[in-house]
């Protein structure tokens, strides 16, 4: 019979830093491998319109499509992560990815991109929101910034790629280069997926910094706190937000006369659009990890506040100073770099109030705010219609922005700390019930 005066002295065992670290770069690796799926596509749709003379708005749809998949079917990725872990999925996602653009490559209708689309929707789902809920389950204390250069890793991960992928669609043709990348990466990702696994209890440990919630909560628990709905609501208005004020960064640029804006920045000289569009990718790949690393030691809601402020106050700014060029580069960089973190602050701030046993099912539902987000955006293209201004576009965004950092810290506070509060309080009760005694 055990001793439980001497179980209480036995040392508590060491997170092994090394194997939570390889598992992170196991999953940026990962992540770096989906990422041309999404942000590639655009090299593609001028050969294939040269090709077979569709218009550029219906070879588009495949576009959407993909994003549509990636997001709505999260929540059924989530169900199967949490079941059968990380290995399986991430195997399962990179067979998707590589047969998406294989099929590509030999599509010669719409409905054959559309088809390669949908698939690469759901490979790109199942290996992003495995990877992120593996990042939630090794990194308690630093979720944070685990999670940020998780997604960093996808909104980055086509840099080093799209020069090769630009030439080999220039010597030896788009299908060619469809089915060489396609195998690639989807090789890549399915042989990085067997290094991957979850956490075991002792391998981790809670942060000394933040509150966070002791149980784990189920999707049917989270869907009926306040919380869980707060937080989808402003996911909700920043992300849609976010995407508007990109999907109108061209039109936004013509009307104040900087589009064609030749920018000297002495080693070479660009137009303002195209250097903005690419500040676009670079603060987005910084900004994940940052806010995410800031709010592992100040607290998410006071993050959110900060970041979303901050974005709300560029937009505004980018209305009233950017038909200067400079000025309108450094604000679009503060927008895209403020919006970036919305992936990386949100999935932490549900892996400290619902636990990580059912991560995957409950982030999986709130990520669908990118998905609503983009159903949303045509909005935007009917508000610049109606008023004849790009102007009533950005103050829409920046309202929402504003809103959202407005109940990050007037309602979200409040209403997480009684969430904290409540489940411990369940906690204690549940293992009291179960015979156990919650520690000191």
């Amino acid at each position: 019979m055990s001793n439980p005066s001497a179980a209480a002295f036995r040392p508590t065992p060491q997170v092994p830093e090394a194997a939570r670290w390889t598992q992170l770069l196991v999953g940026v690796v990962c992540m770096i491998a989906t990422a041309n799926i999404q942000y590639a596509w655009t090299l593609f749709v001028p050969e294939i319109q040269e090709s077979y003379g569709w218009s550029r708005a219906s070879i588009q749809i495949a576009f959407t499509v993909f994003v549509l998949v990636q997001t709505w079917l999260a929540p059924i990725e989530g169900y199967f992560i949490d079941k059968f872990g990380p290995r399986l999925m991430v195997a399962f996602g990179a067979l998707f990815i590589g047969a998406a653009w294989c099929i590509n490559s030999q599509a010669t209708t719409l409905m054959g991109f559309y088809v390669g689309a949908a698939v690469g929707g759901l490979g790109v789902g199942s290996i992003y929101a495995t990877c992120i809920n593996n990042a939630l389950k090794w990194f308690p204390d630093r979720r944070g910034l685990a999670v940020g250069l998780t997604a960093g890793g996808y909104g980055a991960g086509s840099a080093a790629t799209i020069l090769p992928i630009a030439a080999m669609i220039e010597s030896q043709g788009f299908q060619h280069t469809f089915l060489f990348f396609g195998l690639l990466q989807g090789s890549l990702a399915f042989i990085a997926a067997w290094f991957l696994r979850s956490p075991k209890a002792h391998e981790v440990k809670a942060s000394q910094k933040l509150v966070q919630a002791t149980r784990d909560y189920t999707l049917k628990e989270a869907m009926c706190t306040k919380l869980f709905w707060l937080m989808l609501v402003m996911f909700i208005l920043v992300v849609t937000g976010g995407m508007m004020a990109v999907a109108q960064l061209g039109v936004i640029a013509k009307d104040l006369g900087v589009k064609e804006f030749k920018v000297d920045l002495h080693f070479f000289v660009m137009a303002a659009l195209p250097l903005a569009l690419m500040l676009d990718r670079i603060m987005n790949g910084i900004s994940r990890p940052l806010f995410g690393w800031i709010s592992d030691n100040i607290g998410r809601e006071k993050t959110m506040v900060i970041a979303f402020t901050l974005e709300g106050i560029g937009i505004i700014a980018l209305g009233y100073f950017g038909s200067n060029p400079y000025a309108f580069l450094i604000l679009s960089g503060v927008v895209f770099l403020a919006w970036g973190e919305v992936y990386s602050l949100f999935s932490a701030l549900a892996g400290d109030a619902f636990g990580t046993k059912h991560i995957g099912k409950i982030y999986g539902v709130l990520y669908t705010a990118k998905g609503i987000g983009a159903l949303f955006v045509p909005i935007g293209n009917l508000m610049m219609e109606a008023t004849g201004t790009w102007s009533t576009v950005l103050y829409t965004v920046a309202g929402m922005d504003l809103t959202a950092a407005f109940l990050a810290i007037m309602v979200l506070r409040p209403v997480l700390a009684n969430h904290v509060a409540t489940s411990r309080s369940l906690f204690s009760k549940e293992t009291a019930a179960a015979g156990t005694q919650v520690p000191a």
